[in-house]
């Protein structure tokens, strides 16, 4: 009898060696192997569907491993990495290169090339993604989802192996994922949650088959089990077929709980009236080209309604600002820091001034830099433009600097705090972090910020972000990608500094605080925290008062309350938040 032909696997490591760099190089800088010895395979076929979960705490190389997957890094030998089913008369032309026929998706993509644009960068500064002005090397989300981002896309035609992206399944993905609105929008407006969905969109037009051969596999395995011929898939059982393609609501109920009245269309009357404001919008709405992106609504106040939001920040409060994908969240953000260019002209006041002083006033503008050295930031863009080439204690020190590659003005206060940061942040921060060595903090010097880890990047972030104990913290999804314990030793730390720390689940004083040695406090009541989350457990404890932004162009006004306790620990609160 002849044997049933096997199908060879995906991928194939067999005693794989993998370098970020080459081993050989003269490079003073550390590259220890990444793996050692690494053997993996990935099946193309198996009787049962096969779907893999790589766990494991942070810095354990999690990310590393997945890009090692699809082709990065250097392997040595060369061979121990290969993809033979990928060879195959199988697998289309188009996708026989693992850059073409593996997708990644992750918080990281758009520093490792699966990003919007494929890590081209769309924009040189924070400020570009607002402007109105378009060059016309910009695409849209269109042109990323049809994989046209060449520099000269109207020059570039289809080769005959290459498969073009059936019209109707494009037009199914970008509706489930609610894009529709967005494709002929550049990808750098696109806003945080979005730029994911769109990359999930990349990767399901990219590797879907034709709708034709989709339906009709699904309809052969449906007749096959209907007759008896096939075994009923636990995971796709034929009553459910019905449910499939159901979209959920992205916006909450309009049937609010009892405890959410009028009043919570209003903004908050302060718990201490007589803080200084920090920030003051007084009816800010955003539009670009007649499209409203924040602030389509009225809202209701003491002297009566108005349009657009108003909202006060004080010294000593701390608001978690929460919405659906873009709502404005991370506008809000880009208005405050004045990285956007409407900051100008609308009514906002920051400390008190206004970015314009009003003629024959004689009072001097408040200028960006005045601005950026009272305001700490942590968010996705800063991530995404913090240079690459930067050492770990640079990063930390760039508190201190202008722009981010500007030199810092460090006095010995400020040094001594960037010193105790890195110890304590050692276990996170360093690559091959041992406890003999933390003292030494040589390794701040020679480790890059591009090849830290993501979860360790995010660290170095929101150290850089408070540090400096600005009058106000902004952490835009500051805590996205990190480890439970990561991210939990970031949010005490943010509240208490080096004062207080972990063992286990309890929270004790630590040796600097009982030595008297605490280089860095946690937010003072001088200070206001601005907080940007979409899990409860990403928003500090120490979060009390809220802002939820409606869905875009709804026309529904924000809702304001304030929590009795930390949103974390209770599920009621969070369902609060969003109107459930």
């Amino acid at each position: 009898m002849r044997p049933i032909p096997t199908r060879p696997p995906i991928i194939r490591i067999a005693n794989g060696t993998f370098y970020r760099h080459h081993p050989n190089s003269a490079s003073s800088r550390p590259n220890p192997p990444l793996f050692s010895d690494l053997s993996f395979e990935l099946a193309s076929t198996s009787n049962s569907p096969r779907n893999w979960c790589i766990i494991g705490p942070s810095l354990s190389g999690k990310t590393t491993f997945l890009q090692a997957l699809r082709g990065r890094f250097l392997c040595e030998p060369p061979i121990a990495r290969s993809y033979p089913y990928l060879s195959t008369e199988e697998v289309p032309k188009r996708l026989r290169t693992p850059q073409k026929a593996i997708e990644y998706v992750g918080f990281d993509a758009e520093q490792t090339g699966g990003g919007l644009g494929g890590g081209v960068a769309t924009s040189a500064y924070l400020s570009a993604r607002y402007e109105s002005r378009r060059e016309i090397t910009d695409f849209s989300l269109r042109d990323f989802l049809m994989g046209n981002t060449e520099l000269n896309p109207m020059q570039t035609e289809p080769s005959q192996d290459e498969a073009t992206i059936s019209p109707d399944l494009l037009s199914r993905v970008v509706k489930d994922l609610k894009l529709e609105p967005l494709l002929d929008l550049p990808v750098s407006f696109l806003s945080n949650g979005q730029g994911r969905r769109a990359r999930i969109a990349h990767c399901q037009v990219g590797s879907m088959g034709p709708k034709e051969e989709v339906l009709d596999g699904l309809k052969k395995y449906v007749r096959g089990v209907r007759k008896g011929g096939l075994t009923e898939d636990e995971k796709l059982p034929l009553h459910s077929l019905v449910d499939i393609g159901r979209v959920l609501p992205s916006s909450a109920s309009t049937e609010v709980s009892g405890n959410l009245g009028e009043a919570s269309y209003k903004e908050l009357e302060p718990i201490n009236p007589k803080a200084e404001p920090l920030v003051e919008m007084d009816g800010c709405k955003v539009q670009y080209r007649g499209k409203i992106a924040l602030g389509n609504w009225t809202q209701q106040t003491t002297d009566g309604s108005k349009d657009g939001l108003i909202w006060t920040v004080r010294r000593g409060e701390r608001w978690g600002v929460f919405g659906p994908n873009g709502s404005g969240k991370t506008t809000i953000v880009s208005l405050l820091c004045s990285d956007h260019p409407q900051s100008y002209s609308l009514p906002i006041k920051l400390f008190g001034r206004s970015r314009l002083p009003k003629p024959g006033t004689g009072q001097r503008p408040l200028t960006f830099w005045d601005i950026q050295s009272r305001i700490g930031h942590s968010s996705p863009e800063v991530h995404q433009h913090m240079p690459r080439n930067l050492t770990v204690r640079q990063v930390i020190e760039n508190a201190w600097s202008e722009t981010f590659r500007a030199r810092p003005k460090l006095d010995s206060e400020a040094k001594e705090k960037v010193e105790a940061a890195l110890r304590w942040f050692a276990p996170e921060l360093h690559p091959s972090y041992s406890s003999a060595s933390h003292e030494n903090l040589s390794w701040a010097d020679d480790h890059m910020f591009g090849g830290l880890s993501f979860s360790a990047q995010r660290v170095a972030l929101f150290v850089r972000s408070m540090i400096k104990s600005p009058d106000v913290v902004v952490l835009d999804e500051a805590f996205s990608g990190m480890d439970d314990a990561v991210r939990d030793k970031c949010t005490l730390f943010l509240e208490q500094g080096e004062v207080k720390i972990y063992r286990g689940e309890e929270i004790i004083e630590s040796d600097a605080s009982k030595s008297g040695q605490v280089k860095i406090p946690g937010l003072s009541d001088q200070q206001a925290l601005i907080c940007i989350a979409h899990v409860k457990e990403e928003v500090p404890d120490c979060v009390r008062e809220w802002l939820c932004l409606p869905e875009a162009n709804t026309g529904r006004a924000a809702r304001f309350g304030r929590l009795e306790g930390p949103l974390r620990t209770d599920e009621n609160r969070w369902d609060e938040v969003w109107g459930f």
